[in-house]
């Protein structure tokens, strides 16, 4: 049977990025189109008719149309979605470690072709936010389908959390709201608090309640790599949230690990998840402002060697991004200078509009004022299960580096 959608033409502008490889298509962009419903599929044509894609149509949104693919020759089946749900697992499967899949980002929204879809795996939950109307038009196919195929594959997963309770969706004209996904001919779960383990660390997961979908994963290998250089050394650890960067740098073999965050309730998570690890003797863990913590540090007698910085995102758009980069450089100078020659330090941003050039520049500026020279070590980037399509800026997000101070 022929496929029949509305079409949408697009100016050149428009056309151009979707060769370059980028899934979206701005309103301004849009030069004629069938008046499709909202949160159905459309045919994205050049203005000499050339097909160009097809994706889902958000009338209240900036970004008008989302492609899902580039091949006039797909039908958006059952077997269509189920197809791409096994290849985006396959895909952590290849490129992952077994034991890494306990916790991992199985979705990763637009760099897996599901735009405004993120599914991330907790140990036997998964926890979903869906940011996107076309998205939330197909989610009860997604869901139980993406369930069954994990669950062939030997995983107990025992159910799914929707955490919708972000403003983002309202721009797309979605509710706010979290719960339980129904999932058909399964009794709701009783709790949504799970135990995962990732790089020999336990932690607890509370999906109704954690950070976004319950725990940040795209620093897995990051902290892996920092607690290489943890050793026998005093490390701060700075904006430490549920302890991770901590608790794997004791894991690492560190003398001491102070952790610090400011908010009590973050302290109150790390100081329980270095207990449920056996290693409260060596982690403390302290409310803190960091960026008053750090200058009261200087006229104290030295105790770190080792200094991790692991903030929030300083900068959600680009008009913000210069007053981000003098957060970052603050604490970074502060960092530099409170370390010893021969210290160590692990710093990053995981805000996109911070740019690479723009976060490299400043680590040199705050090196130039601290009066050090940086030993570069190792320039990483999100772990694999968050890939990063070229093409699609937006999937290329996390800086993270560390460095020695020479």
């Amino acid at each position: 049977m022929e496929r029949s959608y509305p079409s949408a033409a697009v100016t050149p502008k428009a056309e151009a990025a979707i060769l370059r490889g980028h899934p979206w298509v701005y309103g301004e962009e849009i030069t004629a189109s069938d008046s499709p419903e909202n949160g159905s599929l459309v045919d994205v044509r050049s203005r000499k008719g050339a097909y160009l894609g097809t994706g889902f149509w958000s009338e209240h949104s900036k970004i008008r149309v989302r492609l899902v693919t580039r091949n006039a020759n797909d039908r958006f089946d059952a077997a269509f979605w189920e197809r791409k749900l096994r290849w985006a697992w396959e895909y952590r499967k290849t490129v992952m470690e077994p034991a890494d899949l306990d916790a991992c980002r199985i979705v990763f929204g637009e760099a897996d072709a599901f735009p405004g879809l993120t599914v991330d795996k907790f140990h036997d939950l998964l926890s979903v936010q869906v940011l996107s109307v076309g998205m939330e038009t197909v989610k009860e196919l997604l869901l139980p389908a993406l369930v069954r195929i994990l669950r062939e594959d030997g995983q107990r997963i025992r159910g799914v959390y929707e955490r919708n309770d972000v403003a983002i969706r309202e721009k797309e004209g979605l509710p706010q709201y979290k719960g339980w996904c129904s999932l058909p001919g399964e009794p709701v779960p009783e709790s949504p608090v799970t135990e995962i383990t990732e790089n020999g660390v336990r932690y607890l997961v509370d999906v109704e309640n954690g950070q976004k979908t319950g725990f940040f994963l795209d620093q897995k290998y990051n902290r892996r790599a920092a607690a290489r250089l943890a050793e026998g050394r005093t490390v701060l650890d700075c904006f430490t949230h549920t302890g991770s960067f901590a608790l794997n740098a004791a894991m690492g073999g560190a003398r001491y690990v102070t952790a610090v965050d400011v908010s009590e309730s973050a302290v109150e998570m790390a100081r329980a998840n270095a207990e449920r690890n056996g290693l409260s003797g060596i982690v403390e863990c302290r409310a803190a402002n960091v960026f008053d913590l750090l200058p009261a540090l200087e006229k104290e007698p030295r105790r770190y060697d080792y200094i991790i910085l692991d903030p929030p995102a300083f900068t959600k758009s680009r008009k913000t991004a210069a007053n981000a980069m003098a957060g970052y450089k603050e604490i970074n100078y502060r960092a530099m200078k409170l370390l010893p020659r021969g210290g160590y330090l692990a710093t990053c941003s995981c805000s996109h509009f911070a740019a690479e050039d723009a976060f490299r520049a400043m680590l040199a500026s705050a090196a130039r004022d601290a009066n050090v020279r940086l030993r570069q070590i190792e320039a990483r980037q999100q772990s694999c299960d968050h890939p990063i399509l070229w093409g699609v800026d937006e999937t290329n997000y996390l800086k993270f580096y560390l460095f020695q101070i020479v």
